[in-house]
């Protein structure tokens, strides 16, 4: 296997680079698609091959955020905001219909303060995690054939 060079960027006034550059070399945990190759264990003779070598050079918070766009776009995670009439029980009866369908409730908000709303209504908005997006559908339509109504978030 012959080696044509590295391609790296580097900017010599991010303190990130140089501390990535001697972690790659101390961790080796980067270079694993590299080892792959020089050690045979992928199908690539006779191929031009470009290895990535990535960092952790990621912010926390945005990682966060691509993982939880991730999970909305699969499915797996929903939002939804219920409007509806601010009595005892209605928590429940809302919880009960998410459960029966096998979702699970992961953020409660119940929101009276809202102007849009008639004095003795609130917003109830769920966060949930759930198996696609089949299962959100399955759940919106229980909970309208429940007689609650569903709303859009509002910006």
């Amino acid at each position: 296997m012959k080696f044509a060079g590295i391609i790296a960027e580097y900017d010599p006034f991010h303190n990130g680079h140089a501390w990535q550059l001697q972690a790659a070399r101390e961790r080796g945990a980067g270079a694993v698609a590299v080892a792959a190759c020089m050690f045979h264990k992928l199908p690539v003779e006779g191929k031009k091959v470009v290895c990535v070598v990535s960092g952790g050079n990621i912010d926390v918070t945005i990682l966060n955020r691509v993982i939880t766009r991730g999970l909305v776009m699969s499915g797996r995670k929903a939002n939804l905001m219920i409007a509806l009439e601010d009595k005892p029980g209605q928590l429940t009866l809302v919880s009960d219909i998410i459960s029966n369908c096998g979702a699970n409730v992961v953020s409660v908000h119940h929101d009276r303060a809202d102007t849009n709303m008639a004095i003795t209504s609130c917003f109830l908005k769920l966060g949930l995690e759930t198996r696609d997006a089949a299962q959100i559908e399955q759940i919106r339509a229980e909970l309208t054939k429940a007689g609650f109504q569903l709303v859009t978030e509002r910006a």
